[in-house]
């Protein structure tokens, strides 16, 4: 069943990158009107290095950038914040332990235990009191679980209810997957999936968000229930669909061929 919402909150949209790994990545995503971009460092090349550059490029466009790591036991969790990220989006988060060892290791003392680092560049690299450095950071941070599982969905309730994350954020064909109706994201099953993690967000205050839907889907999966967040597309994906669309239109003004000439 669908959740019900009284006031329906208007998502922020956004743009993933899963390979064109460039600071221009900055420019395109917000002159193109979206909110936010996500770094997939999940999927593909791009890595560590990449994903600074477009940080700071981001923080001085003041254009929010989401980082995926590889999992909740990934090494870079706190390190993609070190470098400039708005935000960590952690697939793959399928029970209450790894939502609190992922607060853990991105929030900073008394809620977490992350490592006080040196100049941070949302602070434009100056050296500040720790005080400083933690308040500012701490401001920007949102830490979103991906639950992308049955164990993710099962445990959903405990997940939310961990203190210091921002969102649950579903990764679609995963879970459809899990749930043993791959490719079949409009299957009942998968519906009722979506209606029950967007609750699970919404009763502890968490923004909740999807990832790998089709636009048709949209209405009836995020913004039915109350989806605060949706990464609408990948660059890869909008570069093929365009790609194929424009040789179409090309090749639509061309004449008919005309058969050969006999010799």
């Amino acid at each position: 069943m669908t959740a019900s919402f009284s006031s329906t909150p208007v998502p922020r949209i956004g743009l993933a990158a899963c390979v064109v790994g460039l600071p221009e990545m900055i420019p395109v995503a917000k002159g193109a009107g979206y909110d936010f971009l996500l770094v997939d460092m999940e999927h593909g090349r791009i890595a560590i290095d990449a994903l600074a550059g477009i940080c700071v490029t981001g923080l001085a466009a003041d254009f929010p950038v989401l980082a995926r790591v590889t999992g909740p036991g990934s090494p870079d969790l706190a390190r993609v914040l070190d470098c400039g990220a708005t935000g960590v989006i952690i697939p793959h988060v399928d029970s209450a332990e790894q939502a609190r060892a992922i607060v853990a290791a991105c929030r900073f003392a008394p809620l977490g235990s992350r490592a006080i680092p040196g100049p941070l560049a949302i602070l434009s690299f100056e050296a500040v009191p720790p005080a400083q450095l933690i308040a500012a950071s701490e401001e920007r941070v949102e830490l979103h679980a991906m639950i992308e599982s049955r164990a993710g969905l099962d445990a959903v309730a405990e997940i939310a209810a961990v203190p210091g994350l921002s969102a649950l954020v579903i990764g679609a064909n995963d879970l459809a997957s899990d749930l043993g109706h791959t490719g079949q994201l409009d299957h009942p099953d998968v519906r009722a999936a979506f209606a029950t993690i967007a609750a699970a967000a919404h009763a502890h205050g968490l923004g909740f968000g999807v990832m790998g839907l089709p636009a048709a889907l949209i209405p009836g999966h995020a913004v039915a229930n109350g989806a605060t967040l949706i990464v609408a597309t990948n660059e890869i994906n909008l570069l093929v669909d365009g790609a194929r669309a424009t040789l179409g239109t090309v090749r639509a003004q061309l004449p008919a061929s005309q058969p050969a000439a006999p010799a």
